[in-house]
């Protein structure tokens, strides 16, 4: 006959290693738990700060941002850079809304491209703005950087069967520090409008050839592409 003493021991035993395995389970659960939780505020996170439609920085995003990398440049000038599409409701208008977005897209990821490390974001609508790292404020330098973002820009957008051109209105300031960001941006907003306000006779989905160039006071640069 078996011990007693023998037979308890090895429901306790028994008992045991259940226990502990349904600890095991439990905590593998809470950290398959606690995984899904940090991915769900990461995500949140994202959304919160990040464009649905470009995936790049939103508006908040942009000026929390770019008023870290100023204060991280320590006196160092960077660019400021504002681009509209010209005529952007047009697209829309002849091909849909789904077109429209298929531009943007394009947009923001060839600015992005062309940004490299370089902060970028769609502050609403067709409106991007970036803050480029510059060797220089010359104005012979911006005047080639903002061209050669206008050619970046000018590709054909293939939508289904159509191909899609579109021109750009681009506005540069240089800016010091973070205190000097908003005027910056003002500034290269408003420079962005006088290029637009040059106009073009084309069509928005046609490619503009010529390039008018302006130089204001305080160095932004206004170029219409």
């Amino acid at each position: 006959m078996p011990d007693p003493f023998t037979i308890v021991s090895g429901i306790c035993a028994a008992g045991a290693v259940a226990a502990g395995f349904q600890l095991r389970q439990r905590a593998v659960r809470a950290e398959a738990r606690i995984e899904t939780l940090q991915a769900e505020l990461t995500a949140e996170r994202h959304a919160a700060s990040h464009d649905p439609l470009t995936g790049l920085p939103n508006r908040r995003a942009f000026y929390r941002l770019a008023g870290a990398l100023l204060t991280n440049a320590a006196g160092k000038p960077l660019i400021a850079v504002v681009l509209d599409l010209d005529n952007f409701k047009q697209v829309n208008d002849r091909y849909g809304h789904a077109a429209g977005d298929q531009v943007l897209i394009s947009v923001a990821a060839r600015f992005a491209a062309f940004a490299g490390d370089n902060l970028v974001a769609r502050l609403g609508g067709d409106e991007f703005a970036g803050l480029l790292a510059s060797p220089t404020v010359d104005h012979c330098w911006m005047e080639h950087t903002a061209h050669r973002l206008g050619d970046a820009l000018a590709a054909p957008i293939e939508h289904g069967t159509v191909s899609l051109r579109v021109t750009v209105s681009v506005g540069l300031a240089p800016v010091r520090g973070p205190a000097q960001l908003a005027d910056a941006l003002c500034r290269a907003d408003a420079a962005m409008y006088r290029a637009k306000s040059l106009g073009t006779t084309r069509q928005t989905r046609q490619l503009v050839d010529a390039h008018h160039v302006e130089s204001h006071r305080d160095d932004p640069m206004t170029v219409h592409h």
